[in-house]
């Protein structure tokens, strides 16, 4: 096992990550190394170095929190506009969201079999509602409609953005105090994905000039983040030792 210095902020400004999800881990307080651990974008599960302090559960529940509001505030103007760049931007906010069920699973049961299954569960319902999403997005470029409520779907562009950096603070700064590598890594994630809900602002923009098709085709190329990050996800937790 390889083995890295404490965790100070200019070196965690430093730190390489992978999508493939490869980053240096969590820091006990009473140990001077850490141990390396995969740690991906993963909806499936919580990475184990967190899951094991009260302070790291501790973060990682109050961050899921914000983007459960963010996710619900965006169903509700999802339902006034029929954007599926917003679709798909609910549905990878709430997969971050979900991350909470095999996370209270650990933490309630104690069962790292229970968790895993749990992450199982949660990966398959990301992937069945990433295939709706990229479905409607393909039904609405042969069959186009009328985006309504502009200013609202704009809105819950920026919804998406505050939601994801106000999660990203929490945990990067956590990460940063507890020296975990993984904590810092799922705030920068975090971040990036906020960066991707500024892509549903860009689909109410194009839409008010008038190329409505721009719309569904934001959808699908969001849609196939989403597969991507769900297939790492899968990978996450198949690996994950029982």
């Amino acid at each position: 096992m390889s083995h890295l210095p404490t965790c100070t902020d200019d070196h965690v400004d430093h730190l390489d990550f992978d999508l493939e999800g490869d980053a240096a881990e969590h820091h006990d307080p009473d140990h001077h190394g850490a141990d390396d651990h995969d740690h991906g974008h993963s909806h499936g599960l919580v990475d184990r170095s967190i899951t094991q302090s009260r302070d790291g559960l501790r973060t990682v529940a109050i961050s899921l929190g914000v983007l459960l509001i963010t996710a619900l505030v965006q169903v509700a103007i999802f339902s006034l506009t029929g954007s599926l760049a917003l679709l798909a931007d609910v549905i990878h906010n709430a997969g971050d969201a979900l991350t909470a069920i095999p996370l209270s699973v650990a933490f309630l049961l104690r069962s790292r079999v229970a968790e895993k299954r749990a992450g199982y569960f949660v990966v398959a319902a990301i992937f069945v509602s990433a295939m709706v999403a990229a479905g409607e997005s393909i039904n609405r470029i042969i069959h186009p409609q009328d985006i309504t409520h502009l200013w609202a779907l704009a809105a819950a562009g920026a919804v998406g953005f505050i939601g994801n950096e106000i999660a990203a603070q929490i945990r990067t700064r956590a990460g940063r105090r507890l020296g975990s590598a993984a904590l810092v890594a799922d705030g920068q994630h975090a971040r990036a994905d906020g960066y991707v809900s500024l892509s549903v602002i860009a689909s109410a923009a194009v839409v008010a000039i008038g190329l409505p098709i721009v719309d569904p085709l934001i959808g699908l190329a969001m849609t196939a983040v989403i597969l991507r990050i769900t297939w790492v996800s899968w990978s996450t937790v198949r690996r994950a030792q029982t």
